[in-house]
């Protein structure tokens, strides 16, 4: 970097090297220079009264200071059969973790903290994965093969996660494409992390052990728009079962995505699909950015031959003026000051909108080493904490050359050893381009570091579990009454002639079935009746939060009503909240607090010749017909379609 450019106009100058462009801008081209991949694990809760391995009941959250005891545990890594540590194991250790355990007795017991063998799976929850299976096209495994998969986290109190593969080599049909299914697999949901802070992380156990299923795409698909199609396709077909939790943390991606010359790097957890689009377009971008990155670096030096180098520094010596740097004196902090060689320009190189190569560092040292961010100050930062003074100073005590870049970290004493592994890491990885890890998603579509990338080899047998086998009667009769793929669903609502805007509203709802069953009973026509779900329906519930009663036999039950009744379905939208907040009161009460009164098309029109004798001197007979469709609609509202009102509104103007 040169001396006369800034850090900012670095980080804009290696923004266009790279060819980074906006999502909102980028076109197929774009993903195809860069060579973008992606796949997904997509993970569902199933409903189920119990959990997956015991009795304890599902869907019971509690609030994080309701527990009833706690469990301290350390993560210690053991060495393979094959003689070798795995890489999150280490890095979990070195964090020094105290993970606690908040319990609350209603919604655990002894088998969650390990003390309890698991008792036979749930069988509810086992059909319902079967069945999603079948619908993905998947074929069947003939018998269930309990396995152990490591779960280095602390998520899971025993340190593995109980799972199972039902079927492998589906695939789902997209817009323009099929997507391969490898396969999907029943597993144990994970605690609900509280915080993590320090050296300490603390989990709640209310959600562990719930069943789930993880539906996991091979890596085909070449867009982030893709990626979020063929997620809620897989949304859609879940809940189009009725089968599946709904709500906040119910469903969750894990998106891998890579880049040409780049690694599969796993965006963890992703909670919202529309957030997928950004997230794996700034994943593949920040991918292409460290390729660019390790370009620059192995033109001026090899990895075998760079080294850093780190000098305690006193805070006595220096006038710092930044706050977290004065607080190391009253804190007795430890402070270091490291050179890097050759990472001149680097530390203020792009990777991701907002983020640079120093925060890939700063991440590590948060997660790793366990120093709360801010954790450092780097020679390249926009904002400047240290002063040319005693940056000079702190550059002739290193020994910097012209073409160093400088870290000053701060922390405890016992910390400061596992930083400075994590630094020297984090930059030798710089010389290899990307590195294989699991990233945390943020809503303004980037990403931090959360770990590193579990090895291949975590799944090993389940002693305590015996197989399952799954006969082909068991299996066809799961085949009875499958909903329709979610494909033929779309495209019965597109013969319909429904709006698209709708679309997405009435598949995560599972409204298509609702839908189905009033027209065909009923003989509504179909393109009002899905307008009126995905439109009006939507916008009440989004205002008035509905009785927890209420449920698709309720909303069936309404328009059985109607039609009984030879009412219009326009009356629907104004008897519709008032069965939100009471779904068990009388159709005929909701009429009467409407002041609704049958009316004949004869009596609808009896006023218009008297409304237009108001108008009769006036040209505009738009204005005209206006304002006593004004007058009239609240009575022709379940009598007559509005339309046709106005029609004959509009002849007796004439």
């Amino acid at each position: 970097m040169d001396k006369n450019i800034t850090p900012k106009q670095n980080y804009e100058l290696s923004r266009q090297q790279i060819g980074y462009v906006n999502r909102r801008n980028a076109k197929p081209e774009d993903y195809k220079r860069i060579g973008f991949m992606s796949g997904l694990e997509v993970h569902q809760q199933l409903d189920t009264k119990e959990k997956l391995f015991c009795h304890c009941p599902c869907g019971i959250f509690q609030k994080n200071e309701d527990y009833d005891a706690e469990i301290i545990r350390h993560m210690r890594p053991a060495m393979s059969e094959l003689g070798g540590y795995d890489g999150t194991a280490l890095m979990e250790f070195k964090t020094r973790k105290n993970i606690i355990y908040r319990i609350n007795n209603e919604t655990a017991c002894t088998y969650e903290i390990d003390d309890t063998p698991p008792f036979k799976i749930n069988s509810e929850a086992l059909g319902i994965a079967l069945k999603i299976s079948l619908m993905c096209k998947l074929n069947i495994v003939g018998e269930v093969h309990i396995t152990r998969k490591q779960y280095l986290d602390g998520s899971i109190p025993t340190g593995f996660q109980r799972t199972a593969i039902l079927g492998v080599n589906g695939h789902i049909q997209l817009t323009n494409k099929k997507v391969n299914i490898i396969q999907l697999s029943i597993e144990e949901d994970s605690c609900r992390e509280i915080a993590d802070i320090g050296h300490e992380r603390w989990y709640k156990t209310d959600r562990l052990g719930t069943p789930l299923i993880e539906t996991v795409t091979a890596p085909e698909l070449k867009t982030p728009n893709e990626l979020r199609e063929a997620a809620e396709y897989i949304r859609f077909l879940n809940r189009s079962t009725g089968l599946v939790r709904t709500g906040m943390g119910a469903g969750r991606e894990d998106v891998n995505v890579s880049c040409k010359g780049g690694a599969r790097v796993e965006i963890k957890g992703v909670a919202h699909n529309k957030w997928i689009p950004e997230l794996s377009h700034n994943e593949a971008f920040r991918q292409w950015a460290l390729l660019h990155i390790q370009k620059l670096l192995l033109q001026k030096v090899d990895k075998d031959k760079w080294k850093y180098t780190a000098q305690e520094i006193d805070i006595h010596d220096y006038n710092f003026s930044y706050q977290p740097l004065i607080d190391c004196k009253e804190k007795n902090l430890k402070m270091v000051a490291i050179n890097l060689p050759y990472f001149k320009g680097l530390l203020s190189h792009f990777t991701q909108p907002d983020q640079v190569f120093a925060d890939e560092i700063s991440q590590r040292l948060k997660v790793i080493a366990c120093l709360e961010i801010p954790n450092m100050a780097h020679s390249e930062q926009n904002e400047t904490v240290i002063s040319e003074i005693d940056f000079n100073k702190i550059k002739k005590i290193l020994n910097s050359a012209k073409d160093d870049a400088q870290l000053i970290i701060w922390g405890p004493k016992e910390d400061i050893t596992t930083a400075l592994e994590t630094i020297n890491e984090r930059c030798k990885m710089a010389f290899e381009g990307v590195p294989n890890e699991t990233r945390k998603s943020l809503s303004n579509g980037t990403t931090i570091f959360e770990r590193v990338l579990p090895g291949a080899d975590r799944m090993y047998p389940d002693t305590d579990s015996a197989p399952i086998p799954l006969s082909d009667q068991y299996i066809n009769k799961l085949r009875e009454n499958l909903p329709h793929d979610t494909s033929i669903r779309i495209e019965q609502l597109m013969k319909w002639g429904v709006p698209m805007d709708t679309y997405h509203f009435i598949l995560s709802e599972n409204l298509y079935p609702v839908i189905a069953e009033i027209c065909d009973r009923f003989k509504f026509d179909p393109k009002q009746i899905s307008i009126f779900f995905g439109h009006t329906y939507k916008n009440i519930i989004g205002k008035i939060k509905p009785n927890p009663e209420l449920n698709s036999r309720k909303l069936i039950a309404l328009f059985r009503y109607i039609h009984e009744q030879g009412l219009h379905a326009n009356i629907a939208r104004y008897l519709l909240p008032t069965l939100c907040q009471h779904p068990n009161m009388e159709f005929n009460s909701m009429l009467t607090a409407l002041k609704f009164r049958k009316r004949s098309l004869d009596e609808l029109a009896a006023p218009i010749d008297f409304l237009s004798e108001k108008f009769k001197d006036i040209e505009k007979k738009e204005e005209a017909a206006n304002w006593i469709m004004g007058q009239l609609h609240k009575q022709a509202i379940g009598n007559i379609d509005l339309k046709d009102l106005r029609t004959i509104i509009d002849k007796r103007l004439q």
